[in-house]
C-alpha cells in the first residue's frame, strides 16, 4: 500500500469523518491519555493569559484534552481536513477556541501567527512529509517564557514485544473496525505509519537536533504502554 501523505491524507480523513468519533470512542484509553499529554504541558493559571496551538486537531479530541488542561488559554486548533475540521467545529466550544482550515506548514497563509505560549502535536508528525520541516515551523512560532511542545503520538518503543501488540490489534481490531466503516484503507495506512515513523527514542532525538531543549519520554498507561507516548520539550 502507499502510503498516504498532505492532501491524499487528508482526503482519506475527509472521507472517515462521520464515523471516526465512534472508531476512537471504542479505544481504552485515547481520551484519557490525551488529557493526561494536554497537562504535561504543565500550563500554568489554568493558560490564564497564554495562547496555545493545537495542531492537528482532527474532530477535536485533542481541542477538548487541551480545554480541560488550560481552561482560560486562547487556544486556535488547525488540521488540513476540511471534513474532520467540520466536525470539530459542529461541538459546543467556549469563545476562546477557534478552529482553522490549514496544514501546519501554512499556517501563516491561513492568518495564524505566533508566538504561541504552547503547542499540542497529536498524531500530526507522523503524518507529514516532512517531519523535520514541520517541527522547525512549530519551533519558529513558539516564544518565550514557555515555548512549550508536546507531541502526542504511536512512537514504538522499540521493544519488539510492543511493536507485536500493536500489528495484533491492529490486525485484530482496528483494521475489522474500519473495514466496516468503508476506511480500511486509511486504517491499514495508521498500521503502517507507526511502523515506519520514529520509535520514542528517535523522536526525542529528532525534537532536539531541531533545537528543543529538555526533551523526554513520557508514557501512557493500558495496553498503549510502549506503543504511545508523550515527547514533550521546550524552544
Amino acid at each position: 500500500m502507499t502510503m498516504l501523505r498532505d492532501s491524499d491524507l487528508a482526503a482519506a480523513f475527509d472521507r472517515a469523518a462521520t464515523t471516526y468519533d465512534r472508531l476512537v470512542a471504542a479505544n481504552p484509553g485515547y481520551h484519557s491519555h490525551l488529557r493526561r499529554s494536554a497537562r504535561r504541558l504543565r500550563l500554568p493559571g489554568g493558560g490564564a493569559g497564554l495562547r496555545v496551538l493545537d495542531l492537528g486537531c482532527g474532530t477535536g479530541a485533542s481541542t477538548a484534552a487541551l480545554l480541560r488542561a488550560a481552561p482560560y488559554a486562547e487556544i486556535t486548533a488547525v488540521d488540513a481536513s476540511a471534513g474532520m475540521l467540520e466536525r470539530a467545529a459542529a461541538k459546543p466550544w467556549p469563545p476562546n477556541v477557534r478552529f482553522v482550515h490549514a496544514p501546519v506548514e501554512r499556517l501563516a497563509d491561513a492568518g495564524v501567527h505566533g508566538p504561541f505560549d504552547a503547542a499540542f502535536a497529536a498524531y500530526l508528525l507522523r503524518n507529514v512529509t516532512d517531519p523535520d520541516g514541520v517541527l522547525a515551523a512549530i519551533r519558529a512560532l513558539l516564544g518565550p517564557p514557555l515555548g512549550r511542545l508536546a507531541v502526542h503520538d504511536y512512537t514504538l518503543s522499540g521493544s519488539p514485544l510492543h511493536r507485536a501488540v500493536w500489528a495484533a490489534v491492529c490486525r485484530g481490531i482496528i483494521i475489522p473496525a474500519g473495514s466496516l466503516t468503508g476506511n480500511a484503507d486509511l486504517y491499514r495506512y495508521l498500521q503502517r505509519s507507526v511502523e515506519g515513523f520514529d520509535t520514542a527514542a528517535e523522536l526525542r532525538d529528532r525534537m532536539a537536533a531541531a533545537g528543543f531543549r529538555d526533551v523526554r519520554v513520557l508514557p501512557v498507561s493500558g495496553w498503549q504502554t510502549g506503543i504511545v507516548h508523550t515527547v514533550v520539550g521546550r524552544r
